[in-house]
């Protein structure tokens, strides 16, 4: 809710208890010993944790916030003394250069003044993902955003066939979103490295493999 609204929150929520009812249905009971530590809502808590990550990134709105909540200058308060200045290293997509050998976008230091703009920018989160939102075109957001309704398909691809034998199997799949990590062509490249993982063991799942050999 903080991060969006009540009604983008809903659809988290809503999703999660579609996953743990199917859960309990299909894999709540016969679990062979080996799966038993994993029994008791694993997938559930697997696509809570993915899905959170997904559906919050951490965008320029989201950043704003985190900066204007006043939770960041009490922790830089509580952990330096005396007078210090804040400088941002940021790399904003509309107004950034890009770097002549990498084709990456250059980030600049911005002063302390930059604190007074992320509390009016995080109240414009209502753009987010809408026609106005002047930053949600770029390769990344339309990525980030792509991601989320990709994972969602995939998990209701495994409960589809979920049942006791590929429980593990399902719970690991759906817990790859979590290995995500970084910005920008950093967040890009291991976005693909995820992709790629799920392929392999997607391919897996529906043939019966466990988790174990599709690694291999």
């Amino acid at each position: 809710t903080e991060y969006q609204d009540a009604s983008y929150a809903g659809r988290y929520a809503d999703f999660i208890w579609e996953v743990e009812d199917a859960e309990e249905r299909k894999a709540g009971g016969g679990l062979p010993s080996v799966q038993l530590r994993d029994a008791g809502g694993a997938l559930a808590k697997a696509v809570a944790g993915s899905l959170f990550k997904l559906m919050a990134y951490k965008d320029e709105y989201e950043v704003a916030r985190l900066f204007a909540d006043g939770d960041f200058i009490a922790k830089i308060a509580a952990r330096f003394a005396g007078d210090y200045t804040l400088t941002f290293h940021l790399a904003p997509p509309l107004i950034s250069r890009r770097d002549k050998v990498t084709g990456q976008l250059k980030k600049r230091a911005f002063g302390p003044w930059m604190m007074r703009l992320y509390g009016p920018l995080a109240k414009l989160k209502f753009l987010r993902g809408t026609a106005f939102d002047p930053f949600g075109q770029t390769a990344e957001r339309r990525m980030e955003r792509r991601l989320i309704g990709e994972y969602r398909e995939t998990v209701r691809e495994l409960l589809a066939t979920l049942n006791p034998d590929n429980h593990l199997a399902a719970v690991e799949i759906a817990g790859l979103p979590e290995k995500l990590r970084g910005f920008g062509h950093v967040k890009r490249r291991n976005a693909d490295l995820v992709k790629a993982r799920e392929a392999a063991l997607m391919a897996a799942y529906h043939q019966g493999q466990p988790a174990a050999e599709a690694a291999e």
